[in-house]
């Protein structure tokens, strides 16, 4: 897993309320909520860099 790095988020109260109650009802922290959004946007945009694949090549 990728290392995680703190950020602080100046954001509008109306839109963090609304982003609470959008992770209360998905059962998700407001911080994973957050980086739900944003890696959906970003894989949606094509600019979420691909996995790297670990695993051996099968014979």
């Amino acid at each position: 897993m990728s290392e995680k790095k703190a950020y602080p988020l100046r954001i509008n109260a109306d839109v963090l309320a609304a982003v609470q109650r959008w992770a209360d009802d998905e059962l998700r922290s407001l911080n994973a909520q957050i980086e739900y959004v944003l890696r959906d946007a970003l894989r949606k945009a094509g600019r979420l860099p691909k996995p790297h694949d670990n695993k051996e090549p099968e014979s």
